[in-house]
């Protein structure tokens, strides 16, 4: 097998577990040979999905740009990339919902990393203001997930 072809197979593998570990770039390097392997993530903007019987915060007209949750001193924010799931598991009600209170440590969501499920606590008591992702969507680290007031 040639050099060219070995490189073009592990940039393969690489991509695949790019993909597979939803991360935006991948770094291979042993002796003078280094590859490198990133995607830009486009992220949609979708509406949060609403599950049965779950209030769902709409922005008044006019309100708060969503630039300005980044900002919000209750701005409740990914510590990693991966899949943000709303409940325990499929049919179960969500941890919060919108106008909850909340204690501090309190699970708010959990978040799949490389087939590990992480729970997302409560940085504070209050109130649950807003839900800003959807149940089963990819975030981004440092995204905005909730509101706590």
């Amino acid at each position: 097998m040639s050099k060219n072809q070995e490189d073009l197979d592990l940039v393969r593998k690489l991509a695949d577990l790019l993909n597979d570990a939803g991360l935006s770039e991948i770094e291979y390097e042993i002796g003078d040979r280094r590859i490198r392997v990133s995607r830009t993530i486009t992220q949609i903007a979708a509406a949060p999905l609403a599950l049965p019987g779950m209030p769902v915060a709409l922005p008044a007209p006019g309100g708060p740009a969503m630039a300005d949750e980044n900002n919000h001193p209750g701005a409740v924010k990914s510590p990693m990339v991966g899949t943000a799931y709303l409940s325990p598991e499929p049919g179960k009600p969500a941890f919060v919902a919108v106008g909850d209170k909340i204690a501090a440590g309190q699970t708010l969501l959990i978040i799949e990393a490389m087939k590990t499920f992480n729970p997302i606590k409560a940085p504070k008591a209050g109130t649950v203001a807003r839900v800003v992702v959807g149940n089963a969507q990819p975030v981004e680290f440092g995204q905005v997930l909730m509101v706590v007031e």
